[in-house]
């Protein structure tokens, strides 16, 4: 698949309970997005929210993922809108936005991730031409729909007024992020991804994405989260992240090796 391809085919094949996995990376070093897209993941996040991302290492960490052959998203830092504009810009194929928990907020990140006349982002994009294989003015016309602006709804508030974030024009889709989900629906605070609240919820926002005809996105801490999420109809879900799953991976190596 050319390079071109890679950076479409989230778009393309993100909808529809379309279970596509990504991998998520929060560990500075490039080369660990790299690794990561090179296993049977369909695309790989750089998390520049609660892992040690910078700009820097998210324009490398692109990089690296492309050359392995898979689309690279990036979650951005809370309130920083400016920043999924220079994410795109370099080539990244999707933008997760934290707390996204007004219509003014999905409205912010619709204009920083959209083009005119849908939202107001600015032109500058020549690692994004590169990567996408497109001329200027096709890149204009069309980037629009080659990239994914995704909202995170994780508290009551945007729970609340989940149609109407749905309802803004360039978003593309929610994602669900479980464990802050559940510290919001219970009191006092709880902290279980599992729970029946956090599953009825995610019952609810698959529901209404379908009814709006966007992606349905959220976070499973294992793998058989993740296949009952693919089975339950969710279009991409983030499988663990890459300590989790280096823990994981030492701990069975050395568990076979004990035992």
């Amino acid at each position: 698949m050319s390079t071109a391809e890679t950076f479409a085919a989230l778009s393309r094949s993100i909808g529809g309970g379309s279970g596509l996995l990504t991998g998520w990376v929060g560990l500075p070093d490039p080369l660990i997005a790299g690794l990561v897209a090179r296993e049977e993941v369909d695309a790989v996040t750089l998390d520049m929210q609660h892992g040690s991302v910078t700009i820097g290492n998210a324009v490398q960490g692109i990089g690296q993922v492309l050359l392995g052959g898979k689309p690279a998203i990036v979650r951005i830092p809370v309130g920083e809108f400016q920043t999924a504009s220079r994410m795109l810009d370099v080539g990244a194929s999707g933008i997760i936005a934290p707390m996204i928990n007004t219509v003014a907020d999905a409205k912010l990140l619709a204009a920083y991730t959209k083009f005119p006349p849908v939202g107001e982002r600015s032109w500058g994009p020549p690692l994004a031409l590169n990567v996408s294989g497109l001329a200027m003015q096709d890149y204009l016309e069309r980037a629009n729909k080659l990239t994914v602006a995704i909202a995170m709804v994780e508290t009551r508030e945007s729970l609340a007024i989940l149609d109407d974030i749905l309802a803004v024009p360039g978003i593309d889709g929610v994602f669900v992020g479980p464990s802050d989900l559940s510290i919001a629906l219970s009191s006092p605070p709880v902290l279980d991804a599992g729970s029946k609240a956090v599953d009825e919820m995610l019952d609810h926002v698959l529901q209404r994405c379908r009814a709006h005809g966007k992606a349905a996105c959220m976070f499973a801490t294992t793998g058989a989260r993740a296949k009952e999420m693919r089975a339950r109809g969710y279009d991409l879900i983030a499988i663990g992240n890459d300590v989790q799953q280096i823990r994981l991976g030492v701990k069975t190596m050395v568990d076979q090796a004990r035992a």
